[in-house]
């Protein structure tokens, strides 16, 4: 029996499987059962379960969890009074922000947030509607859609809020992007008396680092090479880093070897520029974390 426990909320649905693969490379392992809602964590003073992002923020306000993980979004939307530990900057297509935009079909009459005095608009997000549509002083009906939006205008309502990631599935359904209603992110979220706790809080701070020390070292790897000191300078020329390379004196006086990590997608332009400079000895490999 573990005497102390960190009880972890993990958003299930969309970004389930995005969260999961980075808590892997974070250093913690959930396995989930293909019909479970429970998470075991191979870390023992840790334990998970899988909630809808939608109902995060509410679950770790009432101290049903100490922490978990949502968006930006739905913490603003269920108004919950949580503390909000980190940005967890990741989606379930990539590693960038998402967008609730208001969105109306392509031949649509209605082209910015004014001309939606009085009409419909359908979204999962009232409460976010709502206080945009306040922000700009316009009075429309809100309503709760429960799924399929993008298909609901013209036919059903004159506009959509919508969240999106890449705006595909919009212009699928021949919706055009008015505006942007707000920009959203996960965020790693704590439970307010849990947060004071001195061995929870740690313990949500380790957790922390690890993940952010994961996103970081996404799309970068290591690259190691030797040089001889007669082109040590040309290769630092080529050669980018974070701060710098780090360069070790070998048993060979004549040689150095370098070591730096680099964006993935630069490896490819630089390595046969590096061998033409001089260096040998390259190798190229992946990275977990990488801790600024």
């Amino acid at each position: 029996m573990v005497d102390k426990l960190l009880k972890l909320g993990l958003p299930k649905g969309s970004l389930q499987a995005a969260t999961l693969t980075l808590m892997e490379k974070a250093g913690y392992t959930f396995q989930v059962g293909p019909r479970s809602y429970h998470a075991a964590c191979d870390d023992p003073e840790i334990t998970g379960m899988l909630v809808r992002a939608q109902e995060m923020a509410r679950y770790v306000e009432a101290g049903v969890f100490d922490a978990g993980l949502t968006g930006l979004d739905w913490i603003k939307e269920s108004k919950a009074d949580v503390v909000e530990v980190a940005d967890l900057i990741y989606a379930k297509q990539s590693m960038g922000p998402v967008k609730w935009v208001l969105a109306v079909p392509e031949a649509s009459s209605i082209t910015s947030v004014k001309d939606l005095e009085g009409k419909r608009i359908a979204t999962e997000a009232v409460n976010l509607t709502k206080a945009y549509l306040a922000k700009h002083g316009v009075s429309a009906h809100v309503e709760f859609s429960w799924g399929a939006t993008e298909v609901k205008a013209p036919e059903l309502v004159d506009a959509i809020v919508e969240v999106t990631e890449t705006g595909e599935s919009l212009r699928a359904n021949q919706l055009k992007i008015l505006d942007v209603v707000l920009e959203s992110w996960t965020k790693l979220i704590a439970n307010r008396t849990s947060w004071q706790d001195e061995w929870k809080r740690e313990k949500i701070e380790n957790v922390v680092l690890l993940l952010q020390a994961a996103i970081a070292a996404e799309g970068k790897v290591g690259l190691k090479l030797n040089v001889e000191k007669t082109h040590l300078d040309t290769v630092l020329k080529i050669l980018p880093a974070i701060t710098s390379p780090t360069v070790s004196y070998l048993s060979d006086d004549r040689w150095v070897a370098l070591e730096t990590i680099l964006d993935e997608k630069e490896v490819r332009r630089l390595i046969p520029q590096l061998r033409r400079a001089g260096a040998v000895g390259i190798i190229e490999y992946s990275l977990n974390k990488v801790v600024y």
